[in-house]
């Protein structure tokens, strides 16, 4: 019997205990001047959970592998990204409410600045997104098909947008179309097996006219294109875990997680206290709540490392609200490192902070890298989590006789 018949065997699906899984992306990080954004906040609200609950840190896929969001939050939710290979697009396309069919390929793509033969900049300077919806709404109204595909185009937030190709014969099985740094030649798609040559041909005849629309809408004048995927088969949390669950992510792609797992949407605004606030108001009609804070990791990525430090601390300040909704298990952790001096997702343990009244008090300072290195969990793959988190809501029921 394989981990997941297991625990849907084992799980108790009527119970009253509520669970608060609170993702801070890109939360783990390295030391500038001997301390990481995370030991250098000021976060007294965590620092005390910290010393009440169970503290470690999460390997989100295998050591040393650098994991990529969708991978490090299903491995949170107990997925093993490692038999779940999700693509990014499809998680983005569900998020912004992309009409998305079986057979359709879907792919997440950045607006990005081109001058003297490379990409300068991957993001154009996090274009508004007003104007990433002028410039989406100007592509579709020229980029209807292309060989006889259909194309739809749907805004996100700043420079990110979706493209679903909808026609006979796509495959996912392709490269990104992006360099992934600045300073390098755009990158084409490329076919890893002859079936997707048809999807590598219209992807970069997409990539090529959207170029030459946007030539002269500086600072986003090209595209790049990444994450392609068709829609997955994988199983809900409330088919797993018997939860009902809800989600209140702000950014698209962490929405289109969500409801791919079964988890229903919540609207909440940017802040923190925003989300925290939907959280109470909601309480009662959710066993599982899922929340996400996105400025921690576009902070780490920008190696803005102060800012990084400031966004922590005012999700610890905002805590005081998640707390009055009374979660029985409360989760602080974050999907992956996303360290400020290097600018990108790393491959380093991420601290994870459990807090229930059942678990064995690792009774640390404070909440970060090197007092999680000493707490009571120690050092386990992020799959092995959910388990310990139902344990703690009482929702597993005794293994074998």
């Amino acid at each position: 019997m394989d981990r997941e018949a297991l625990l849907k065997e084992l799980v108790i699906r009527e119970a009253p205990t509520k669970i608060f899984f609170l993702v801070i992306d890109g939360l783990g990080g390295l030391p500038v001047n001997g301390k990481t954004e995370l030991e250098t906040a000021s976060t007294p609200n965590m620092d005390r959970l910290a010393y009440e609950g169970a503290c470690g840190l999460l390997h989100p896929v295998l050591p040393g592998l650098t994991p990529g969001s969708g991978a490090g939050h299903l491995s949170l939710f107990g997925y093993d990204p490692l038999k779940y290979d999700i693509g990014r697009g499809i998680l983005e396309a569900l998020g912004v409410g992309a009409d998305v069919r079986k057979g359709d390929l879907t792919c997440r793509g950045n607006y990005a600045t081109f001058e003297n033969g490379v990409i300068t900049d991957r993001r154009a300077g996090r274009i508004p997104t007003e104007v990433n919806r002028r410039l989406t709404a100007k592509l579709a109204q020229e980029i209807k098909e292309i060989d006889g595909v259909q194309v739809f185009l749907y805004p996100g937030m700043e420079h990110r947008f979706v493209v679903v190709f909808r026609g006979e014969g796509l495959s996912d099985d392709l490269t990104d179309a992006d360099p992934q740094k600045n300073g390098l030649p755009p990158e084409k798609a490329k076919a890893l097996s002859p079936n997707a040559k048809r999807a590598e041909e219209v992807v970069n005849k997409f990539i090529e006219r959207a170029t030459e629309i946007l030539k002269d809408d500086h600072p986003a004048n090209t595209v790049l294109l990444r994450g392609f995927s068709l829609p997955p088969d994988i199983p809900s949390m409330e088919e797993l875990y018997g939860l009902r669950c809800a989600s209140v992510a702000y950014y698209p792609m962490y929405r289109g997680l969500a409801q791919l797992l079964g988890m229903e949407p919540l609207e909440a605004g940017p802040e923190p206290e925003d989300a925290f606030n939907v959280v109470k108001e909601n309480r009662d009609r959710y066993d599982f709540f899922y929340i996400h804070i996105k400025k921690t990791d576009s902070y780490g990525e920008d190696g803005a490392f102060d800012k990084k430090v400031e966004m922590i601390e005012k999700v610890d300040k905002a805590l005081p609200v998640l707390l009055e909704a009374k979660p029985d298990v409360l989760v602080i952790t974050g999907d992956h490192s996303t360290p400020s001096v290097l600018k990108a997702h790393s491959w380093h343990p991420v601290p994870i902070l459990l807090w229930s009244l059942y678990v064995l008090p690792s009774k640390v300072s404070s909440f970060g890298e090197s007092e999680c290195l000493k707490g009571s969990l120690g050092i386990m793959r992020a799959v092995d989590l959910m388990p310990l988190v139902l344990a703690n809501a009482l929702r597993l029921k005794k293994y074998g006789a």
